[in-house]
């Protein structure tokens, strides 16, 4: 009698700790984020970006019972940013604060001080104001961009292709750069003509400088941020070839829409939060790439629909290029290369 009762005490023991455990495994809080972006969710640019990683980061977790976001969207004005920033900070409820945009660096560097327990990220960008609540993200955008403008080096036919810009910053600038250096690599006498319109919001702004590439004879158009719109909506009227960055475009450019290079900020998130379970809170850089798939490029599926052939070889090309620019074949910026490496100690 005894050996029996014995067992079923301890029966009901271990009974009683697998509920316990189902129980803790019921009650566990989901992770939180709360993320402020400048322009619309659909912005098919550098807002959307990060919407679209926070869908597939809850997505994986299994829903928003496991990960829960708020996204406040539109805030190009750096003091509503501000305002909200600092209430999801004060109140203790998210596990991830992040500021996507690089003109709100300067709000970090000023808030997360005040609030040392709560992680903030911010990006585009590799600066953590050597502080350990900041994390920092950027993205290897000349690697598409190089891409982009080799690719399209061999589409024009005028020997003249235009560039609009927003602010020379972050990977906007990135982009621009790595553009016009795929341009050279394939033909350095094609003349590419840069235009920063100082706005990444005015489409209006950037409409007028795409206009004015076309009346100059350039036949392929590209750009970053969400003013692109305008640019693209030129494109289509004069029916010349439009590359893109940050999100795909495809279904508003139509038949003039190319190559896409896509922000995959998913692979930062992951690392972000993986960092913050295991308790560091910040004072890292995260970097997206064609290596680590942070970066994908994506040929529309308008672009030549009735031309397999020409498709199938456009495909095998850019394949070619992301091997070479992951195995370092392709230097992307062969000056700063050598300007690196000769500034290299002798033996190091």
């Amino acid at each position: 009698m005894k050996k029996i009762t014995l067992l079923f005490f301890v029966a009901l023991m271990m009974l009683s700790s697998i509920n316990v455990m189902a129980q803790d495994e019921e009650d566990e809080e989901p992770f939180r984020v709360a993320a402020v972006a400048p322009s619309a969710t659909n912005d098919l640019a550098f807002s959307q970006s990060m919407y679209d990683a926070l869908l597939a980061v809850q997505e994986d977790f299994g829903g928003e019972e496991y990960f829960e976001f708020v996204f406040q969207d539109g805030t190009f004005i750096v003091d509503d940013a501000a305002v909200a920033l600092r209430e999801w900070a004060a109140s203790g409820e998210y596990d991830l604060i992040i500021a996507h945009g690089s003109q709100f660096g300067a709000i970090l560097e000023e808030l997360a001080p005040e609030f040392p327990e709560v992680s903030f990220a911010w990006g585009t960008d590799e600066n953590t104001f050597g502080l350990d609540n900041v994390f920092a993200y950027t993205a290897a955008a000349e690697e598409g961009g190089f891409i982009n403008g080799f690719v399209a080096a061999n589409l024009t036919e005028t020997g003249s292709i235009g560039v609009i810009g927003p602010v020379e910053v972050g990977d906007a600038k990135l982009y621009v750069d790595g553009f016009l250096a795929g341009v050279a690599a394939y033909d350095p006498e094609i003349e590419v003509g840069v235009t920063y319109i100082q706005s990444f919001s005015d489409v209006p702004l950037a409409t007028e400088a795409a206009e004015a590439f076309l009346a100059n004879d350039a036949d392929v158009l590209t750009g970053t941020a969400q003013m692109v719109v305008g640019p693209i909506a030129v494109a289509q009227e004069a029916g010349v070839p439009w590359f893109g960055t940050q999100s795909s475009q495809a279904e508003l450019a139509g038949e003039i829409g190319m190559v896409f290079q896509v922000y995959k900020w998913e692979v930062v998130l992951y690392e972000i939060i993986d960092s913050i379970d295991e308790g560091v809170l910040g004072g890292e850089s995260f970097t997206i790439d064609l290596e680590n798939g942070g970066l994908e490029m994506e040929i529309s599926e308008y672009a030549f629909v009735d031309d397999e052939e020409t498709l199938a070889d456009l495909e095998e090309g850019i394949e070619i290029l992301i091997e070479g620019i992951i195995s370092g074949e392709i230097v992307i910026f062969p000056e700063e290369a050598e300007e690196a490496e000769a500034t290299e100690e002798p033996g190091s």
